[in-house]
């Protein structure tokens, strides 16, 4: 728990007290996740995921065992075809059948399912997160939940009271607490007709006409509906902690069915819970929409933030606030915020206050792996994508420049340099965007210039060649006004100038602190044009 030991004001620490107190006695305390992988799984679907894994974190440094499931709902129905998919005429002959039966039209998996489930298993680790994988196809298929299923039915009077509670429209006397995927045809457009013994159903299908008695403990597409599946995975793998999204902890929805259910059926305590709210897309509104195909996925959001500022973005806020991820300049400040977080932390105060404890906390949870024992190498990213441009992107080069950069920085400097290197081909305003010109190209046009602006322009050189480097920025930065002013020309349309000399553009990163970073030599080559 490294400094902030003994003091715990971070939520997923007061949550873990919480587990702890609530659910005592316990030899491992179950922590679940899950989702359907009817799309892309994106940032959204990510903050539960991340939230729980902050939470077992925390039990995990108060000593306590514990299991991290993540469930994958892939026997939910394909409903509907995402926008962002190929070939949408095939797939609409697969829907109402399970997302499992699903082709992959954008790989090369077993599945449509398969193909969302294996780019999050494949991407997690690289953010610390690494649970234990359920699919619950492979459950219902294998009669897992047979046992379960035959409650649910036995219980079905208990299960209609609790959720008609709920509902303005009650349910039909014929209903039945179980979805069926037809046998013949694999979709779900099934009614229950009767159920001859404790484990069998009688079932017929609207869509091709089968009718048909099964044995659920062999017949694997009979399943539970979600808000009676869910508390029955409570008690199968007695889970804990489990938090919920705004829509599912709204008054009567599924989690209050499904905590009602668990009690009165399933006889099981619900688990400790709390609500995290949506993430926005910056400029997008409303809630982020799997199906609609319109999604920013972990994988995107990777390219331009690293891990650790991935789970700072999150470690940082509380659940139950919104929020939006940003990939415009903002992307600068949230650096900068985690930079200054970092340093506050390897620079503890003597006497810390309160908020100085509460970043920590957040810098803590914010690694991937072990927090260091050291502080590690910075380079801000506003400065880093300013050398990336003069050294074509090349980060080796960069570090090269730099010349101080431990071996043991290297790896993540170089994942740094990649993000700010994506983030200005990608997203960065185009007066951020320069390319230095070269000697080859030859000599700007100054032909609407001041008649004495070529004559400044080769004092500036002699300047640079004679001082730059040598002295401050600060002392350079006189010298270089006084040639400005000496030959009485305005500073702005000086500069202007020599950014157009410099990168082919009127405006360009701080100019005093560019030259120094330029160095000697590209300037002299440029500068000679003239």
């Amino acid at each position: 728990m490294g400094q902030v030991k003994g003091q715990l004001s971070h939520w997923a620490d007061i949550t873990a007290l919480r587990i702890i107190r609530e659910r005592q006695g316990k030899r491992v305390y179950v922590c679940a996740s899950g989702i359907t992988p009817s799309g892309t799984v994106h940032i959204g679907n990510f903050r539960e995921i991340i939230s729980v894994e902050l939470v077992v974190r925390a039990l995990r440094e108060q000593g306590m065992k514990v299991r991290f499931i993540y469930s994958w709902d892939d026997y939910d129905v394909f409903r509907k075809v995402p926008e962002n998919m190929p070939q949408k005429e095939r797939l609409e002959a697969y829907l109402r059948r399970p997302i499992t039966s699903v082709p992959d039209m954008l790989g090369n998996q077993k599945s449509y399912a398969t193909h969302n489930e294996m780019a999050l298993e494949k991407i997690l680790p690289l953010v610390g997160i690494e649970p234990e994988y359920i699919y619950q196809a492979d459950r219902y298929k294998t009669g897992s939940y047979a046992e379960d299923i035959k409650l649910a039915l036995d219980s079905r009077d208990v299960i209609r009271r609790a959720l008609d509670s709920f509902r303005s429209k009650k349910l039909e006397d014929n209903w039945y607490p179980v979805k069926i995927f037809c046998g013949e045809c694999e979709r779900d457009t099934t009614r229950v007709l009767d159920r001859p013994a404790d484990y069998e159903i009688f079932y017929a299908c609207d869509a091709c006409g089968k009718r048909q008695v099964v044995d659920f403990r062999s017949f694997g597409g009979v399943k539970l509906p979600w808000r009676i599946d869910w508390p029955m995975r409570w008690r199968f793998e007695k889970v804990d902690f489990e938090p919920g999204g705004k829509d599912h902890h709204s008054e009567g929805g599924s989690f209050d069915t499904a905590r009602l259910i668990a009690k009165e059926v399933f006889n099981y305590v619900p688990p400790i819970t709390f609500q995290y709210d949506f993430v926005r897309i910056k400029g997008g509104s409303g809630k982020i929409s799997a199906s609609k195909g319109q999604v920013v996925s972990l994988s995107e959001v990777l390219k331009y933030y690293q891990p650790e500022l991935v789970r700072f973005i999150f470690a940082g806020t509380r659940p139950n606030s919104e929020f939006a991820i940003s990939f415009d300049l903002d992307v600068i400040k949230t650096y900068e915020d985690y930079d200054r977080i970092e340093r506050d932390y390897f620079d503890k105060p003597q006497n810390p206050r309160p908020k100085w404890y509460k970043n920590a906390r957040i810098y803590e949870l914010s690694q991937v792996r072990a927090v260091p024992t050291r502080r590690p190498y910075q380079i801000s990213f506003r400065h880093l994508t300013t050398l990336l441009q003069i050294h074509f992107g090349k980060a080796e080069k960069v570090i090269d420049f730099l010349g101080d950069v431990p071996a043991e920085d290297r790896d993540s400097f170089k994942v740094r340099a990649a993000c700010a290197w994506n983030w200005l081909n990608d997203c960065a305003p185009d007066d951020f965007r320069f390319s230095l010109r070269k000697p080859s190209e030859g000599p700007i046009n100054l032909q609407n210039a001041p008649a004495n602006l070529p004559e400044a322009l080769r004092d500036l050189k002699t300047l640079v060649e004679m001082k730059l480097g040598r002295v401050s920025e600060r002392e350079f930065g006189a010298a270089m006004y006084n040639v400005i002013h000496g030959h009485k020309l305005g500073s702005e349309e000086f500069f202007a100038a020599l950014y157009s000399v410099l990168i082919g553009k009127v405006k360009g990163p701080r100019m005093i602190s560019f030259l120094h970073i330029l160095g000697v030599r590209r300037i002299s080559k440029l500068l000679a044009l003239y």
